[in-house]
This record gives C-alpha cells, sequence and structure tokens, in this order.
C-alpha cells in the first residue's frame, strides 16, 4: 500500500492522463477518474500497470455530488487514503460572444469546472487535513491562462470559470495551509489535447501558436511535469501558487 495515493479527476485523456502516467512512474498510486470515456480510462491503468505502477479507474460526474462521495469511498477502500488530488476535469463549450450564449451552457460550464472541483477539493481536505486526523496532502487545481485572458469573442464563461479556480486557489491554500495541505494550481496556454476538438476547434493551437511568443503549443506532458512537482515534496514551501504553463503567452 503506497503512502502517496493520488486522484486525477478527468484522467483517462490530455493533460489528466499524462499526469496519471507521469504520478505512477515516480511512486503514486493513481485513480484515474472518468465521466463516460471508460475505454480511455481502461488504457491509461493498463499502461501504468504494465510500467509496473498502481492504478485503478473510478467513475463519477464531478459536478454530480453523490457520485463524487461514492468516487472517494471507492479509493478509500481500494487504494486508501487520499493524500494528493489534481482537479482537472473540465470542459469548454463551442467558441461565441457572450450575446449568444444560454444559461443552460453558463450552468454546465461552472457546475463542472467550478463546483466539480469545490466538491473534490471538500472531500479530499477531509481526508488529508491534520484537523481531520489525515497525514497531510496537495491539491492542485486545473485553471488557465484564459482566466487573465479573458478570451473574448470565444470562451469568456470559461475563462471566467477558471479566474473562480484561481481565487479558490488562493483561498483554499489559506484556510488549510495549517493542517498540513498545499493547494496550488497551474494555468496552461494552448496545448494540444482534445479538449480544442470538443469546443469546436480542433485546429486551435495550430492557428494560433504564432501568437504565443515561443511560436509553438505545448504538450500535455510539460503541463504533467509542473503538477507533477507541485504534488511532490520538492515543492514542499510552494503553496497559493498560480503556475504559468503557457510559453509567455
Amino acid at each position: 500500500m503506497s503512502d502517496r495515493i493520488l486522484l486525477v479527476t478527468g484522467g483517462s485523456r490530455g493533460i489528466g492522463a499524462a499526469t496519471a502516467r507521469l504520478a505512477a512512474a515516480q511512486g503514486w498510486a493513481v485513480a484515474v477518474n472518468y465521466s463516460a470515456n471508460s475505454l480511455a480510462a481502461d488504457e491509461v491503468v493498463r499502461a501504468i500497470r504494465a510500467a509496473g505502477g498502481t492504478a485503478m479507474t473510478v467513475q463519477a460526474d464531478v459536478a454530480n455530488e453523490a457520485q463524487v462521495l461514492r468516487m472517494f469511498e471507492q479509493v478509500d477502500a481500494r487504494l486508501g487514503r487520499l493524500t494528493g488530488l489534481v482537479n482537472n476535469a473540465g470542459l469548454v463549450d463551442a467558441g461565441q460572444p457572450v450575446a449568444e450564449h444560454s444559461v443552460a451552457r453558463w450552468r454546465r460550464m461552472f457546475e463542472i469546472n467550478v463546483i466539480g472541483s469545490f466538491l473534490c477539493a471538500r472531500e479530499a481536505v477531509r481526508r488529508m487535513s491534520t484537523r481531520y486526523g489525515g497525514a497531510g496532502g496537495s491539491i492542485v487545481n486545473l485553471s488557465s491562462a484564459a482566466a487573465r485572458l479573458g478570451s473574448p469573442g470565444e470562451y469568456v464563461d470559461y475563462a471566467a470559470s477558471k479566474a473562480a479556480i484561481d481565487t479558490f486557489t488562493i483561498g483554499l491554500a489559506k484556510e488549510v495551509g495549517g493542517e498540513g495541505i498545499r493547494v496550488n494550481a497551474v494555468r496552461p496556454g494552448l496545448i494540444e489535447t482534445e479538449i480544442h476538438a470538443s469546443g469546436g476547434r480542433p485546429d486551435r493551437v495550430r492557428e494560433l501558436q504564432a501568437g504565443v511568443p515561443m511560436k509553438r503549443g505545448g504538450t500535455a506532458d510539460e503541463v504533467a511535469e509542473a503538477i507533477v512537482w507541485l504534488l511532490s515534496d520538492k515543492a514542499s514551501y510552494t503553496t497559493m501558487s498560480l503556475l504559468d504553463v503557457s510559453g509567455a503567452r
């Protein structure tokens, strides 16, 4: 039984999958959360086990409290008491100006990107905090460079949800810093992942990368390196940080 037990939400693809694989390679026992794509989550776990790591899949829609509670109970039962959480599950919608948005779109965006992160962090704190008998731990939230850029004409609602994650990170870090828990956020820029296709622009990175000072998009593995560092003891005095991985965008 590992003493480093990690839950990665939205771990079946993109940044989440890269984080799960890297963390497992560094000795974490990893729970790979997915909402609907069980086959993709199974493939991530198979790759981790083939490399000698410990991993499990666990299904939950992070916006559904009952499912989140069940997910944490399953991790408790199979891996043990959580010491790491990566709040990675999130979504974008089709690029549109705010004048064309629907209330249903906003609700879905904030329920998954914000409320889902709050729910998972709450359950993680209840397991990690010394106040609750835990041994401490680390939470890494996935924000976005969009939180400071605003994403006008495209994803203002997504950007606003990630700005909420920034504020959540700052507040929670201060709240639980004396309870053995560090809380940080990583803010990726233009990263080559499937999320762009789900937003209707599969070639978005290629179209916009000329505007990045480094003249390229980033990779999920590059973001995962930052996340896993923040989880690790090497970042033992780092909390409340908003770490940009954006090529200076």
